[in-house]
C-alpha cells in the first residue's frame, strides 16, 4: 500500500488530509453553534468551509495536471467531494438556523457531536491510508456506524416533530426544523458515502 503513495502523488494524500482536517474543525464549530447560537461562531464556521472549498479547487486543479494518481482518480474526485459534502450541510445547518431562527434541540445537539465524532473518523482513516490500510478500515467502519446512529436520531426528531398539538404555529416550526434536521442527516449521508470511498481504495490496493 505504501508504495503508491511517492514523490507529486503524495500531494493528493496531503490535500485530501486538509480538507478531513478542515471538516473536524468545521463540525467542532458546529457542536459550539448548536450549543450557544454565537454569531462569531457561525462566521468562524464559514470561513473555514471556505478554506475547505480552497484546498478542494486546488486538489482538482492538481488532477487535471496529473496524470500519475496515488490511485483512482475518480476514487480521489469522489473522496474529496464528500468530505467537502460534510463541511457544505454543517455550514448551511447553521445558516438555515439563522434564517429561520430556529432554537437549537436535544436531537440537533446529540447529531452535531455525532457528526463531528465521524468527521474525526474520516480524518483518521485519511491519515492512515498510505501505511496502515487495515488501521484505515477500522475507522471506516465506526464512521459508518456513527452514521448510522445519526440516522436513528434523526427518525426520532422526525416522530417528535408529528407528535405537537395540531396548530398553525407548530406546522410552521415544524417545517422549520425538518429542513434543519434534512441538512444534518445529508451531512451523514455524505460522511457515509466518503467511508464507502475509503473502503474501496484500501480493497482495490491490498
Amino acid at each position: 500500500m505504501s508504495s503508491i503513495f511517492k514523490g507529486k502523488k503524495d500531494v493528493f494524500h496531503n490535500l485530501i488530509a486538509q480538507q478531513a482536517s478542515l471538516t473536524v474543525e468545521g463540525l467542532d464549530l458546529l457542536c459550539k453553534y448548536v450549543e450557544a447560537q454565537s454569531a462569531d461562531v457561525a462566521e468562524q464556521l464559514s470561513l473555514k468551509e471556505k478554506e475547505a472549498d480552497e484546498a478542494r479547487r486546488i486538489l482538482i486543479d492538481e488532477l487535471n495536471h496529473t496524470s500519475n494518481t496515488p490511485f483512482n482518480r475518480e476514487d480521489i474526485f469522489n473522496l474529496s467531494r464528500s468530505i467537502d459534502d460534510v463541511l457544505d450541510y454543517a455550514h448551511s445547518t447553521v445558516d438555515e438556523m439563522e434564517i429561520l431562527n430556529v432554537k437549537p434541540t436535544k436531537y440537533i445537539q446529540r447529531i452535531a457531536s455525532l457528526l463531528k465524532d465521524a468527521a474525526y473518523e474520516i480524518h483518521q482513516a485519511v491519515l492512515r491510508l498510505e501505511n496502515n490500510p487495515k488501521v484505515t478500515t477500522e475507522h471506516t467502519q465506526r464512521a459508518k456506524a456513527l452514521e448510522n446512529r445519526v440516522e436513528h436520531v434523526y427518525r426520532e426528531a422526525i416522530a417528535d416533530l408529528f407528535s405537537g398539538p395540531e396548530s398553525i404555529e407548530h406546522i410552521v416550526e415544524m417545517l422549520k426544523m425538518r429542513e434543519v434536521y434534512r441538512h444534518l442527516s445529508n451531512a451523514a449521508d455524505r460522511g457515509d458515502e466518503a467511508a464507502n470511498v475509503i473502503a474501496d481504495i484500501v480493497v482495490k490496493h491490498a
